[in-house]
């Protein structure tokens, strides 16, 4: 038992923990992919597409909202295996050739999907993984969710060529499956912490993390970052609280109008194949997965918050641009550079908004206080798709939908303003 506690959990443990975050995104960034092929086959309007979105992340929501002390009470085996199987069954559902309301179902299914991993996986690293590996483990699953966007942005699009949209979900409902056979074994060989020192943060804390986007785990895994805490006299979120909510609400809105219908735009308005607009957004996940641990070494560096958060906006508002001048123009090359200033920037607000919070709120409001941020950038996620499809399918098209994009980040960037004005009013 020593000897193995000493060598560590295996890397089969680091891919489960990975999988679990990211099998329940799996089916929205699949059919987001494919979403040129699922409009024309069902009839329906770009506006309904997003209500798919919109579907998946509301029930995502409720679930983080409502699920978390039921999960407190079971094992980790049993939530993992919820977890992969509901994944499965939404993406399983959707092969079934029942109408637009069955893609509906599915999507919430997988939201349900999204709402285990953070609290399960964040606990399995206090009670099974040495804390001289849990900060580099913590940063790895937390990129689950652009994994998952690189994954099913590139293999739905060729799995669709062959065996149709539908067929692709199907097959790709085998990848949580085997997952799940998997986590059965690899937790079965990853033995529970003995050493009291190594288990430094209590299994309760994990529990309450479960409020917070994946990326709370990745921002305050580095304890540089956890600085200058400010005591809250009463039970009310001091202003900068809900100024970070406010922020992620609508970068959120801005993240997910962009990630939905980006593969859409390059189809319909760059003439690209299903398979080369499901790259584009592949492309924004990878450089998604780069910048936030990118973004996360800047804050534990000692990097301003708000300031980091400013140069975000900037970059994403200059992504906006970028994503309307190739759609008038039709040049392809700014389609890329669009895709990854999207990736770079957007894609990277929650860890720094984190980060920020964490920095200015004490432990004992921390999970309140994350989970009224992390509230604020999951309505934004279910505004985001319904309100594109609306524009998009509106005479103003594409064009006026990233104008709205670009309006949204540019109130992002004067929020930051805002707050970075507060910071040197609070020296």
């Amino acid at each position: 038992m020593e000897r193995r506690e000493q060598r560590g959990p295996s890397r089969s443990l680091l891919t489960v923990l990975l999988g679990a975050v990211g099998a329940g995104p799996l089916l929205l960034y699949g059919l987001s992919a494919v979403s040129d092929s699922i409009i024309i086959d069902l009839g329906i309007s770009e506006a309904q597409f997003g209500l798919l979105a919109t579907a998946c992340f509301a029930c995502a929501a409720i679930g983080n909202a409502t699920l978390g002390r039921v999960a407190d009470r079971h094992s980790d085996n049993s939530l993992m295996t919820v977890v992969f199987v509901l994944a499965a069954a939404g993406l399983m559902l959707v092969a079934i050739p029942a109408g637009f309301w069955m893609l509906l179902i599915a999507a919430g299914i997988s939201g349900v999907a999204q709402s285990f991993p953070n609290g399960v996986t964040n606990r399995i690293l206090l009670e099974r993984v040495p804390a001289s590996k849990r900060i580099n483990w913590v940063g790895i699953k937390q990129s689950g969710v652009q994994v998952s966007q690189l994954a099913a942005s590139l293999t739905f699009p060729l799995l669709a060529a062959a065996a149709g949209w539908r067929g692709a979900a199907l097959l790709i409902a085998l990848v949580p499956l085997l997952l799940m056979v998997l986590s059965w074994h690899s937790l079965r060989v990853a033995p529970l912490l003995t050493d009291p020192a190594s288990r430094s943060v209590d299994t309760t804390e994990a529990a309450e993390s479960e409020a917070a986007e994946p990326e709370t785990a990745t921002a305050g895994a580095a304890p540089a970052e956890v600085v200058g805490a400010v005591p809250v006299a009463s039970s009310r979120h001091p202003g900068m609280v809900w100024a970070l909510a406010a922020f992620g609400l609508l970068n959120g809105v801005g993240v997910q109008a962009t990630n939905v219908y980006m593969p859409l735009f390059s189809v319909r308005e760059l003439g690209f194949s299903l398979v080369l607009g499901g790259v584009t957004a592949a492309v924004a996940g990878a450089i998604g997965v780069a910048a936030r641990v990118g973004w996360a070494r800047q804050m534990a560096r000692g990097a301003s918050g708000p300031r980091v958060l400013l140069l975000l906006a900037l970059i994403a508002v200059l992504g906006a641009a970028m994503f309307y001048g190739a759609g008038v123009s039709g040049w392809a090359w700014m389609l890329w550079l669009a895709a990854a200033l999207h990736g770079t920037s957007a894609l990277g607000v929650s860890v720094v908004l984190m980060s920020a919070l964490m920095r200015s709120i004490p432990s004992a409001s921390m999970a309140s206080a994350s989970g009224m941020v992390t509230a604020g950038m999951f309505t934004g996620f279910a505004l985001g798709p319904v309100a594109m499809g609306l524009l998009v399918s509106s005479p103003g098209g594409f064009s006026l939908g990233w104008i709205v994009v670009g309006v949204i980040y540019l109130l992002c960037a004067l929020l930051a303003v805002v707050l970075i004005r507060a910071a040197r009013r609070a020296e």
